[in-house]
């Protein structure tokens, strides 16, 4: 079987030859071919891994058969949900995966089927578990009155708009009176659409506001 390592270290470059060795070693004994090692030195909190993108981006191409990789942690540190979606994508691609140092979660042997049903079963849990916390945390905002959408406002905005809604005036004064500065620095009107959103929070929490 053609196959392929992924090796990830900080910046030990030690550590990674280490690794190298031990993971040819394996694929010796085992019987499998290395046609091509990948090795990203960086840090696990990065996002840019130039080496994983070009594995996946081999993988589509069918260009090996397996992965092999040091553990779970070396493999990805972006979450499990994340994790289980990239080693299905390999499934899907026909191409198995081995850890080294945690042979329960290969997909090559006897254990194979009940690794992806377990892996399968956990990620729909962390799917629902996103899910309900979204859901708790939109409750909450709208209980403490914050104006959902794709510009949220400042708490201070908010408070200004909701003062000068009690006192009657209209939207179009409310309009040309409260300015904002967005994320980039430029300063904005607070537009008509966000004035009549934050009235209607406004009147579900004290009741009747003057038009």
């Amino acid at each position: 079987m053609k196959a392929v390592v992924y090796i990830r270290v900080s910046t030990d470059k030690q550590e990674s030859e280490n690794q190298l060795i031990a993971l040819r070693e394996y694929c010796q004994k085992t019987g499998y071919q290395i046609i091509k090692e990948y090795v990203d030195v960086i840090s696990g909190k990065e996002d840019k891994r130039p080496n994983w993108d070009k594995l996946f981006l081999d993988a589509h191409q069918r260009k090996f058969d397996v992965v092999l990789f040091w553990d779970l942690s070396r493999f990805s540190r972006s979450g499990t949900l994340f994790t289980l979606q990239k080693l299905q994508e390999l499934q899907n691609l026909g191409i198995n995966y081995i850890s080294f140092r945690e042979p329960f979660l290969n997909t090559v042997g006897q254990f194979k089927d009940i690794v992806i049903s377990i892996f399968s079963t956990m990620a729909k849990i962390e799917r629902e578990q996103i899910s309900e916390r979204t859901k708790a945390g939109l409750r909450r905002a709208k209980i403490n009155g914050v104006v959902l959408g794709r510009s949220s406002l400042s708490k201070e905005i908010i408070t200004n708009v909701e003062g000068l809604l009690k006192q009657g005036i209209s939207y179009i004064e409310i309009n040309k009176q409260v300015k904002y500065r967005t994320k980039s620095g430029k300063l904005r009107h607070v537009s008509i659409g966000k004035i009549s959103e934050i009235k209607k929070h406004l009147s579900e929490k004290e009741g009747a506001i003057p038009d």
